[in-house]
């Protein structure tokens, strides 16, 4: 199955989304400078959850409007400032309404990616810019060792592939035109001139905050509920006496140009 098609694990996150906003690591303000650099007067967050990556440009002067799929995730969005339209954005009507900049932060892959890009070439004006954008989770090899002894034992499946713990390494061809993702995009006929960055920073997390993290994972969630409580307890036993976790990111932004 498809990562987008997995709708149960797309919208397990608006199970706590006060968690879910509290907890997420956010994104560098540097990124945001380099998005915003052309001026984009109105913003498109595409799978825009709580706000997050919303109230970044609505903080910056731009008018901004989500869209999301889930509508516990979206009510929150609304309490927090934004405004929101609740729907897959693969089904989304913008009704005319066009855009500067369409962004989507942590969800693009849970969009299906060629209606998707439909999606996107229809709702951006003419030199607008599509931009997405991916946490990777960077730790340091002492914190690893302790993490990777605990999940052997409690839950060895999650080892592979885990944005949280750092072990999902997505394949990232050297070519941006190899990307499935411009290859998408690119055959609308819409795009062009695919371009890449990294940002590297780190966050600071309290012992509890990081637990809480992990209980928004999607991965994380597809445990049963004894198997996470004790996966949790281990890790909190672990850490006991920890002041702070710092848990360093690498965030890849994937940015095409619009015709």
């Amino acid at each position: 199955m498809a990562l987008h098609e997995d709708r149960r694990r797309a919208e397990s996150f608006g199970d706590d989304p006060l968690l879910y906003d509290r907890v997420r690591p956010g994104y560098p303000p540097e990124l945001v400078d380099d998005l915003v650099a052309e001026s984009p007067a109105d913003v498109l967050d595409v799978g825009c959850g709580t706000g997050m990556v919303s109230r970044l440009f609505l903080g910056r002067g731009c008018q901004v409007l989500g869209v999301e799929a889930d509508p516990r995730m979206a009510e929150v969005a609304r309490q927090l400032g934004c405004q929101v339209e609740v729907s897959r954005f693969e089904e989304w009507e913008p009704a005319d309404r066009s855009f500067d900049l369409v962004v989507s932060g942590q969800a693009w892959h849970w969009v299906e990616p060629e209606s998707g890009a439909r999606a996107a070439a229809v709702c951006l004006r003419s030199g607008g810019r599509f931009a997405a954008f991916w946490n990777e989770t960077v730790h340091s090899a002492e914190t690893m060792e302790m993490f990777l002894g605990i999940y052997r034992r409690l839950a060895p499946k999650l080892i592979e592939f885990s944005m949280v713990l750092g072990t999902a390494r997505p394949y990232i061809p050297a070519d941006p035109l190899q990307d499935p993702t411009v290859l998408a995009l690119v055959a609308t006929g819409e795009f062009h001139s695919p371009a890449r960055k990294l940002y590297r920073w780190q966050r600071r997390y309290a012992v509890q905050d990081w637990l809480g993290l992990l209980r928004t994972a999607s991965d994380h969630r597809q445990l049963s509920d004894v198997r996470l409580a004790g996966l949790l307890a281990e890790l909190e036993r672990q850490l006991e006496g920890t002041e702070e976790l710092r848990v360093g990111y690498e965030t890849r932004l994937l940015e095409l140009a619009r015709t």
